[in-house]
């Protein structure tokens, strides 16, 4: 059910079933991996991320022994990216707006798909040049906790339950933020089936 915007933390808001329905996005991440499939990315220290994750857009994020960076070429099949679906740029153009950043241009949409058991720490956004723009995160399937921590990762999180549709966007001086998701716990939802995806859109260049 949409319902009007929830403040987390300055300037980090959720919008409560804003991208429902959430079929056709669903549709669309399936086109995206049949043409850039999933992948469990290693991490500079050594370890594998539990989430899989794809991208669409001129950019795609990318993390392995040599570090965290954007690509213009997938390098699981050294083609580019496919093309950010004119559905995701709208969605990611209207809720920056209704988040308080008009002018959003995202150039790169992390899909990320959690399996049960999969969990995200606490990081920040920070690979990109400009982080005058805001970050889009849009929940699809199985519901998640989100943790929001704020300036540093020591903090205690802001734990927020999200669910099939709703939105978070973050900016500003909460740009910097550091956020994360608990451990997926197991379920079926009608449009994911046992999975939860998450579009992160950006603007990385």
């Amino acid at each position: 059910m949409t319902t009007g915007p929830t403040a987390i933390a300055a300037e980090v808001t959720l919008f409560r079933g804003a991208a429902a329905p959430t079929a056709p996005l669903v549709a669309a991440i399936e086109a995206i991996a049949a043409r850039a499939p999933f992948r469990h990315l290693a991490t500079p220290n050594g370890g594998t991320m539990s989430v899989a994750m794809t991208n669409c857009g001129p950019w795609g994020w990318h993390s392995d022994a040599r570090g965290y960076r954007y690509a213009e070429r997938d390098p699981l099949t050294d083609a580019p990216w496919p093309a950010m679906p004119p559905l995701f740029m709208r969605l990611a153009q209207g809720l920056a707006e209704r988040g308080g950043f008009a002018g959003f241009e995202p150039d790169a949409c992390l899909v990320n798909r959690y399996a049960p058991g999969a969990r995200m720490g606490a990081h920040r956004d920070w690979d990109e040049l400009d982080k005058r723009h805001p970050i889009v995160s849009v929940s699809i399937g199985l519901p998640a906790v989100f943790l929001w921590h704020g300036a540093t990762r020591r903090e205690r999180p802001i734990a927020t339950l999200v669910e099939d549709g709703d939105v978070i966007v973050w900016g500003g001086r909460a740009r910097a933020g550091f956020h994360g998701v608990r451990k997926l716990a197991d379920g079926l939802h009608p449009v994911s089936g046992a999975l939860r995806y998450n579009l992160t859109f950006r603007r990385a260049k």
